[in-house]
């Protein structure tokens, strides 16, 4: 056949400097190190032939020299039966103490994995183990048998080897565990193509002429140990580059390989396959010609020469293929040996229309940026990453709720009727980007599925498989990538596109249910998107440390992304992540969770007890890892991952006993994200970059994403809305309402909507046709803002899964209309300086009466005037019909979730009751504050504070017997929770004979 050339790698495009793991840094050996060798050398010496040599010769022979009998129990028991017993017990011990020296040394030579346990030779295998070491030191086998160094790398000796590459520990090298029976696979279908393949090389591409033999080819030996072989470890071996990789897959790409496979950009190569190498490699042995190559057996010769007709073919074909494969390789034999993106499942369900609006709505208005990352005033890198935003904007929640419950209960004084501070300038459009970004029901389905397959394969008495990927596709579907085949997985999960995929369609992870299990996967985070799937790394499972390489500024947004994802996401139960090297402090995200530490050395004496503790608890439950000690009885008390991220590089011996830590660290639920300046790290598994465009790099793993990530501005942003709902600072102090309205006869206005209860609106006409509903729930999202709703937020809330811009502003200027404008010709609906829309002040709802009213009653003209303080109360009281929005539509409003009127609205309802239960009580009128406070009740039926006050009124009125009852039906109401402690104490007191009459009228 006709020569090939190639592009020389001048023309190929610059990449990532990245390498395989590299060894651990080898120091010279001193005349300390000679010594202790030597020193080990006389030990085993004394240990394996001293000591039976002295036990031969002083003691002799222990055991009886004759058949046991009965007059053996009747003898008297002497010092030298003593002897005897305890001489048993030293030839015991020494021929177990050679035992593990034998072990030890075989997994030294041999230089594979760990040694082998000697059954109940703990101790005594350790100590082998030290000897050993100190014995081969100075010697080749070393670095491969200490402790924890066998698996963070090789020789360097062993990197230049040709016949095997030695592979790094990525996805692709540990994904492929099950690579060696690929190979042995392979070798089948070898030899079945054996047969035919002599003619082919006589008719399928011309005679071997001189300029065809030049063509170079390389054939992937087998896998030694754990380490498998990559194009960019050939690249680099055989043209001095590893970038070059992509000559060589444009070369192979998508030709047939021996064993039926072909090769995808984003997958590893196999043993036995064949490469079509550039015409300017090099190597020796290694680069094998068809005829050229005496060394290559008769049967690689025609494996070559079938392999190069497929080359001819592709030539013709190249440009369909080639197209096909750059689109995510998503045929069926290709190899997950890299972290590759998954098949796209087409989406029926979906119409065309609605998949380019989903498209469009991240997009919509990216009218202009500045170099902050902010577009339309929101920070695009929290709107384009919807599993944090939707994790950071829960947690927000959950801590206002918190500070709303705290200050009702009294928790910190003189805070009844507190309003969540309004959040201004950057802090407003980080949490305006949250709202417009965040998807909270794809976080509830991944949990949901996540748990689901936990609980399935727990019921079938089968082990989590190890994950280290997760791919959220364009259409909802949820791709497990595993570490090796796994079986057929249980329903409704199906295979992927080959047996280390597990696929879940979104219209099946819908319908799952919640169940009582341990989160299976809680390390996996969000690293950025691929051809439109997300990628979920599973920090815990890598097999050693993922570095991070780039400028120190673009690796900052990285970790900080990291760090908020996994301190606030909804897949997850207990967790402890390690921060160190932080600029910005991340704790009150999650203080539970996060936890700084000083520097490297403070980390490294933490881990390394964690290390040991783990190890030591694992053994002791009986666990391989942390995956196996989730299922079953114990899941909900132990194997917490612990995820460190170190965001400055280690040195020297720092990063050597880093490095040894994480060689196990995948076994035992820790992870470790290092960052590193030169990329050149001990240790490191997976190896990533950083560009400074954004894109995260790591050719190793086959990966290309737009990263994930939070710059320090939006970092100050997040914490400062955390900060701010903080129950505890005094700065939110306040129970002054957002908006105040004027409740006099004056201050009628011109439009009144009614939201707590039924929603009405009085004073504009019913929108006309389907935009009526679309219409009265924009005006309710107005209302609960009074502040301004940034019109990205108002779309994201009204069309979820997206909409344009056009479509949007036409809803707005229909909204203006339908309000019209204020006498004096004013727009009821306008914009303010920031662009966000706002209502009028004479655009009111009860909300905002109620609210005013119960301020005016307290700290306005009723502070002085009792009745007035009477009227008003009353007056606000009446105003609460329901629940609010109480005959909302299903499937609309789903941006309550976000907000916490849910938990401002009841107890403000709670505040109102119980002040004008006080009220009524300082005249003595018992049976008006119970009537207030069922009232009350009506809309918090959760608040001690209430039924503490109920239980007051009615022991006013003197009638016991009405007492017991409410006592009965208040236990009754407890459930299996029992009675609040502080509720218990009062009924002691008021009622101290109510236990028994409880029982009596249960």
């Amino acid at each position: 056949m006709a020569r090939r050339t190639t592009s020389s790698s001048t023309g190929s495009p610059p990449g990532p400097r990245n390498r395989t793991p590299q060894p651990l840094p080898r120091r010279r050996r001193t005349f300390a190190d000679f010594l202790k060798a030597f020193g080990a050398f006389l030990a085993l010496v004394v240990l394996l032939v001293g000591v039976p040599g002295a036990l031969a010769t002083q003691i002799g022979w222990p055991l009886p020299s004759g058949a046991p009998t009965l007059d053996w129990l009747q003898q008297e028991i002497t010092v030298d039966t003593f002897i005897n017993v305890l001489t048993v017990l030293v030839w015991l011990a020494w021929a177990q103490f050679t035992a593990c020296v034998l072990v030890e040394i075989k997994a030294a030579l041999s230089g594979v994995g760990m040694p082998n346990r000697v059954p109940g030779a703990g101790p005594s295998q350790l100590l082998a183990r030290q000897l050993v070491a100190a014995l081969l030191l100075v010697g080749a086998t070393a670095a491969s048998f200490t402790p924890g160094l066998s698996q963070l790398g090789h020789s360097m000796e062993g990197n230049q080897r040709g016949t095997v590459a030695a592979a790094q520990q990525t996805p692709g090298g540990l994904f492929g565990q099950q690579q060696e029976q690929a190979a042995s696979n392979a070798a089948a279908a070898i030899a079945e193509q054996a047969a035919n393949a002599a003619s082919h090389a006589e008719t399928g591409g011309g005679s071997a002429t001189a300029e065809e033999g030049a063509t170079k080819y390389y054939r992937i030996q087998p896998p030694e140990g754990r380490h498998h072989d990559s194009l960019w470890e050939v690249a680099e071996r055989h043209l001095g580059d590893g970038r070059r990789y992509k000559e060589i897959y444009q070369l192979n790409k998508d030709r047939t390989q021996p064993d039926g496979s072909k090769l995808s950009e984003a997958s590893l190569i196999r043993p036995g396959w064949i490469l079509e190498m550039p015409a300017d490699a090099r190597g020796g042995d290694l680069v094998e010609m068809p005829d050229e190559a005496p060394k290559a057996s008769e049967q690689v010769q025609r494996q070559i020469h079938e392999y190069a007709k497929t080359g001819d073919q592709q030539q013709g074909s190249g440009g369909q293929q080639g197209s096909g494969a750059q689109q995510g390789a998503g045929a069926g034999d290709r190899d997950t040996a890299h972290i590759s993106v998954p098949q796209q499942r087409p989406d029926s369900d979906r119409s065309s229309a609605s998949d380019q609006q989903q498209a469009q709505a991240p997009h919509a208005s990216e009218a202009s940026s500045d170099e902050s990352g902010f577009s339309f005033g929101l920070p695009e890198a929290l709107v384009g990453a919807p599993l944090l935003a939707a994790g950071l904007l829960g947690a927000l929640g959950r801590r206002r709720r918190q500070a709303l419950w705290q200050s009702a209960l009294g928790a910190v004084g003189g805070r009844r009727g507190m309003e969540p501070p309004i959040p201004t300038g950057t802090a407003a459009d980080a949490q305006d980007a949250l709202l417009v970004g965040a998807n909270p029901e794809g976080v509830r389905l991944l949990d949901l599925s996540l748990r689901g397959l936990a609980a399935a394969l727990a019921a079938e008495s089968r082990p989590l498989p190890t994950v280290y990927a997760a791919w959220l596709s364009g259409n909802g579907d949820l791709h497990l990538q595993l570490a090796q085949p796994a079986g057929k997985p249980p329903a409704p999960w199906q295979l992927g596109q080959d047996q280390t995929f597990w696929m879940l369609a979104r219209t099946d992870a819908e319908s799952y249910e919640d169940v009582d299990t341990a989160a299976p996967y809680p390390g996996l985070v969000s690293l950025g998107t691929m051809d439109d799937s997300r990628l979920l790394l599973n920090l815990e499972s890598v097999p050693g440390i993922v570095s991070l390489s780039g400028s120190e500024r673009d690796r900052a947004g990285v970790f900080a992304s990291v760090a908020a994802e996994l301190a606030t996401n909804g897949w997850s139960d207990r967790m402890t992540i390690t921060l160190v090297g932080f600029g910005q402090d991340l704790t009150p995200l999650a203080p539970n969770r996060l936890r700084h530490l000083d520097d490297i050395e403070a980390l490294v004496e933490t881990m390394e007890a964690e290390t040991r503790q783990r190890r030591g608890a694992l053994g002791a439950a009986g666990h391989d890892s942390v995956l196996t000690g989730r299922t079953g009885p114990a899941q909900h008390t132990r194997w917490a991952p612990h995820l460190v991220l170190l965001a400055a590089e280690p040195q020297g011996e720092d990063a050597v006993k880093l490095a040894e830590l994480a060689a196990d660290a995948s076994r035992l639920g820790i992870g470790y994200l290092v960052g590193t300046e030169s990329g050149d790290l001990p240790g490191a598994a997976w190896e990533m970059e950083i560009t400074g465009e954004g894109k995260l790099l790591a050719p190793l793993l086959g990966l290309e994403l737009d990263a994930q990530s939070l710059p320090l501005a939006l970092q100050q942003a997040v914490v400062e809305l955390f900060v701010e709902a903080d129950p505890e600072r005094a700065s939110t102090n306040t129970a002054t309402p957002p908006f105040l309205v004027d409740i006099s006869e004056q201050g009628r206005p011109a439009v009144y909507a009614r939201l707590v209860g039924p929603y009405e609106i009085i004073g504009l006409e019913t929108p006309d046709g389907e935009r009526s509903p679309l219409m009265h729930e924009a005006l309710a999202l107005l209302l609960l803002h009074r502040e301004g709703v940034h019109p990205r937020v108002l779309s994201s809330a009204l069309w979820p899964r997206g909409v344009t811009d056009d479509v949007r502003d036409a809803l707005v200027e229909r909204l203006r209309s339908w309000l019209g404008g204020d006498p004096d010709g004013t727009p009821r609906l306008g914009t303010d300086a920031s662009g966000r829309l706002t209502l009028a002040k004479s655009v009111v709802s009860d909300l905002d009466v109620l609210r005013s009213l119960y301020h005016e009653a307290t700290q306005g003209q009723g502070v002085n005037s009792r009745a007035v303080r009477g009227r008003l109360l009353t007056d606000a009281l009446v105003l609460v019909r329901g629940p609010l929005l109480a005959d909302r539509p299903q499937g609309r409003y789903g941006w309550l979730t976000h907000e916490i009127i849910d938990a401002q609205l009841p107890l403000l309802v709670a505040d109102i009751g119980l002040a004008l239960s006080a009220f009524h009580l300082e005249k003595g009128r018992a049976e008006k504050a119970i009537e207030a406070l069922n009232a009350s009740l009506n809309s918090a039926p959760a608040d001690e504070r209430l039924w503490n006050e109920l239980l007051r009124a009615t022991h006013a009125t003197g009638d016991t017997d009405r007492l017991q009852r409410l006592a009965a039906d208040l236990v009754s109401r407890s459930g299996a929770r029992g009675v609040p402690p502080r509720t218990e104490a009062l009924l002691d007191e008021l009622l101290p004979t109510w236990r028994s009459g409880v029982a009596a009228v249960g």
